[in-house]
């Protein structure tokens, strides 16, 4: 059984349009970045205390927890405060490029294997009606680096280099890896069958 130890519908939604059977464990693990804590080790450090707290002893379970943070000339962006913090974010992203960093760590008893994406994201020059715009529209609130890149912030990216998953919250090829690793030949669900193939109208 694999358990997500994860409240987002974002992560939820990509695991299960990648035929991963799953339930959902949220769990609540301070965030806050250490002192001189590098960006993928920071990613990586809350990813595995959140498989940590969402475990148990039960051996047939096996727990997936994964932290996405935005990073900018190694600053660490995470969730903004408010919309003012959200704009602050927007304009460190302006015309730029930044890198979306997941920390991804998968458990099944003591044994614990973890690892980190990272993707690169290009954005464009964003004026200060553009911004006050997508801040207007709730979209930046709970999301690392104050943007979405599956919703109306697609408009804002110019170029991905790397992992499109990653950068929404869930690296799925790198956690396909990790779980085959800790459990090999138990994710190829034989149940999951794909549509048939229809002609174009």
């Amino acid at each position: 059984m694999l358990i997500l130890a994860s409240a987002s519908p974002r992560r939820a939604d990509l695991l299960t349009a990648a035929g991963f059977r799953f339930s959902v464990r949220t769990v609540e693990v301070d965030e806050r970045p250490l002192d001189g804590e590098s960006p993928a080790g920071y990613v990586i450090r809350i990813a595995r205390n959140k498989a940590s707290a969402a475990a148990c002893a039960n051996a047939d379970e096996v727990v997936l927890a994964a932290d996405t943070t935005v990073v900018v000339d190694e600053l660490i962006l995470g969730k903004p405060a408010d919309e003012v913090d959200a704009a602050r974010m927007l304009r460190l992203l302006s015309g730029r490029e930044h890198q979306v960093l997941t920390g991804v760590a998968a458990r099944v008893g003591d044994r614990e294997i973890s690892a980190c994406e990272s993707t690169t994201v290009g954005f464009s020059a964003l004026d200060e009606e553009e911004i006050a715009w997508y801040v207007a529209s709730g979209e930046p609130r709970d999301k690392a680096g104050a943007y979405a890149v599956q919703g109306l912030a697609s408009r804002f990216v110019t170029r991905i280099d790397g992992s499109y998953s990653n950068v929404v919250g869930l690296p799925v090829a790198r956690v396909y890896r990790l779980l085959a690793d800790l459990r090999p030949g138990a994710w190829r669900d034989p149940a999951i069958r794909m549509p048939a193939n229809r002609q174009a109208d």
